[in-house]
Formats: structure tokens, C-alpha cells, sequence
């Protein structure tokens, strides 16, 4: 039988931890916050920004919405993440994406302190990833290992195969993997035979943005999916990157809904308590 990879167990525990650090600083007179910038004018963007404070009200967290109309221009967001980065009280800072067209999400990114980073998209943070030193590292690709883990595999000395190498997911992913001691090989738009690659796989990741790129007949048994995917469909579905039938051979599969994404809301979050950490001089190991 198909172990399904569902993270809501790996993110309740996640939960807790930051609980107890939440309350951990009231003591101190301190009360984490975190600060998103939206854009208005894409409705998803907007409910994840929803979600998220919902959550960071569950966990005792302080959450500033920093709402622009779909015609601001670039400076009124780069100024207001100069206002943010000044904030002693904002521990951490986060840009909904896409933003509209005339706007560089790579120029308003890089304006966000490394500091308060909890997406891990500023230069100095992806260099981190990179080197292996310490900084804030983006949330989804440690949640695809975080969650492997969760269900008790381990990838020192696996063969992984890595499907996808974009900035947000697949690079830095990549550079986590190493240093998990994997051998890893990476499938990407160049790749002319994925599925020869699947086939030498014990462990396979998969974060293009392509539905049902990753098929069952692609399997076998002993292959465990972590599916990185979030693909929206026009009945408003949320479905990943492998097809939903991938389960009837592999060993092990995490769903879309309900498995990566899941936990990369928890690993964001946790972000923000090692970035409060770090900025009260107290710097946790990575």
C-alpha cells in the first residue's frame, strides 16, 4: 500500500515549537511580527495573505497586511520596505507575488533586509543556501526535506532524482540535498528521458509547475514522491506537478493539496522566529 505523505502531523509539531518560542518572549516584552506586502488585483495572492494572518493569529504572532493599490508603482513598495526594515518592532518581512506588470519583484525582493527575509529570496540568503552558512533559507525546499523526514527517510547515500531547477525551489533545493550527502541528478526542460532517470531513483522531488509532468508509468515500486507542484485549475483545483494516480505503484507519495505546501506555511513562520532570534543576537544553528 501507498504511504501518503500528508504533512499536518510534521506542521502541528512545528507549531509547537514556535508556541513555546512565542511565549518564550513575552517575558522580554517582545511579540514576534511579521509583515507582508500585497499588491491588490490577484484574488489568490490575497487569500494567502488571509491565510497566513489567520495563522499568525493561532501562534500569538503580530501581522501587519501592507495592502497597495494594483496601480502603485515600485517606489511606494521599495519605500515602505525602507519604513519596515527600520522597524525594530518587524521581525520579519514577506512580498505576495506576482506583482503587476512595470514592477520588478526581483528589485523590491532585494530591497528586504536579509535580516528579516523569512522567504529567503535577498541575495545574501540564496548565497547561504549555496555556501551552507547560516541565513535564512527558502521555506518550500526545506519543507520537501522536512517532510521526507517526517515519514522516517533518511537521503544520506540515496539516489535522488531532482525534477526541476527554478530559483524559488528546484537550485536551492539542490544545494540542500548535497549537503544531506544525496546523489542527486537534476531532470530539467533539456532533459530528453525523465522517466530513465525516475527509474534509478529511491527518492524523487518534483517542483516545475507543470501538471501530470510527472506520470504513472514513470513509477516504480520502490520510489518515494515528494511533489512540490502547485498548479491552479480552471475549476479553481489546486492539483501538483505529478498525475494523482502516481500512487497505485510508488511506495510513497505526498498529495497536493495537503502535503508541501502545508508545511511550508509552518516552515515560513518558523523562519520568522529564527530571524527575531538572530536580530536579538541569540542565532540559532541552521
Amino acid at each position: 500500500m501507498t504511504l501518503m505523505m500528508k504533512a499536518k502531523e510534521a506542521a502541528e509539531l512545528v507549531y509547537i515549537g514556535i508556541t513555546s518560542q512565542v511565549e518564550g518572549w513575552k517575558p522580554r516584552g517582545i511579540q514576534p511580527c511579521i509583515a507582508t506586502l500585497l499588491v491588490e488585483g490577484d484574488p489568490a495572492s490575497a487569500y494567502y495573505a488571509g491565510a497566513k494572518r489567520k495563522l499568525a493569529g493561532r501562534l500569538g504572532i503580530a501581522f501587519q497586511l501592507h495592502a497597495f493599490p494594483s496601480d502603485a508603482s515600485e517606489e511606494e513598495l521599495l519605500e515602505r520596505i525602507r519604513l519596515l526594515n527600520a522597524d525594530a518592532n518587524v521581525h520579519g518581512i514577506m512580498l505576495e507575488l506576482p506583482l503587476p506588470k512595470g514592477i520588478s519583484a526581483r528589485t523590491v525582493e532585494n530591497a528586504i533586509s536579509p535580516a528579516k527575509d523569512v522567504d529567503g529570496v535577498t541575495p545574501a540568503n540564496k548565497l547561504a543556501v549555496v555556501t551552507g552558512e547560516d541565513g535564512l533559507y527558502p521555506a518550500t525546499p526545506q519543507a520537501c526535506i522536512r517532510l521526507l523526514k517526517h515519514y522516517g527517510y533518511s537521503l544520506s547515500g540515496k539516489n535522488v532524482t531532482l525534477v526541476g531547477r527554478g530559483q524559488t525551489v528546484g537550485l536551492p533545493l539542490f544545494h540542500m540535498l548535497q549537503r544531506e550527502q544525496a546523489t542527486v541528478t537534476v531532470c530539467h526542460s533539456r532533459t530528453p528521458d525523465i522517466a530513465s532517470h525516475l527509474r534509478h531513483a529511491e527518492i524523487a522531488f518534483v517542483a516545475v509547475g507543470q501538471p501530470n509532468l510527472v506520470s504513472k508509468e514513470m513509477m516504480h515500486e520502490g520510489l518515494a514522491v515528494i511533489d512540490a507542484g502547485i498548479n491552479e485549475q480552471a475549476d479553481g483545483r489546486i492539483i501538483g506537478d505529478a498525475a494523482t494516480d502516481i500512487g497505485d505503484i510508488a511506495a510513497a507519495v505526498s498529495p497536493v493539496p495537503g502535503g508541501v505546501g502545508t508545511l511550508t506555511t509552518a516552515v515560513l513562520f518558523e523562519n520568522l522566529m529564527k530571524a527575531l532570534a538572530t536580530q536579538q543576537g541569540e542565532v540559532q544553528p541552521q
